[in-house]
């Protein structure tokens, strides 16, 4: 197994509410280590450069202002297959969908709010990484 990084980030609702601990502990708790983590407004600018994918669909307009109407926190976690490990903490992106103790089905409301954001692939994990962290931030112990 590899080890890799994953960006994880609370979204606005999940900050909102105060779950940003009782996230950021379920990765810890199954393993995951955290080697960066920040608190930021995320700005119209940022937004497009992380959803870049999305910004000519018809449902950004929403998810530009549901990502920037409050803090989210963006963490980096590190440890074996850890990008599909964070996937299966989070669990589908629609809670709806989501298996008991999953993170979209205790923490999000729907498809849009679902409490957290996770890389899908390790180079998606490399490109928003390095949108959030600079290198000389990120910790190795």
């Amino acid at each position: 197994m590899a080890i890799e990084r994953s960006l994880i980030l609370v979204k606005p609702d999940a900050v909102v509410k105060g779950n940003i601990t009782a996230i950021l502990n379920r990765f810890e708790s199954q393993g995951l280590k955290l080697v960066a983590c920040r608190m930021l407004k995320m700005d119209e600018k940022l937004a497009r450069i992380h959803y870049e994918a999305h910004v000519d669909k018809p449902f950004f307009p929403g998810l530009l202002t549901y990502i920037t109407s409050a803090p989210i926190v963006a963490a980096i976690f590190e440890g074996e297959d850890a990008v599909a490990r964070c996937r299966a903490i989070m669990g589908p992106t629609n809670p709806a969908n989501a298996p008991e103790g999953t993170i979209r089905k205790d923490f999000g409301e729907n498809i849009e709010r679902n409490a957290v954001h996770g890389s899908d692939s390790v180079e998606s994990a490399k490109r928003e990484i390095s949108i959030y962290f600079t290198p000389d931030v990120i910790q190795e112990y």
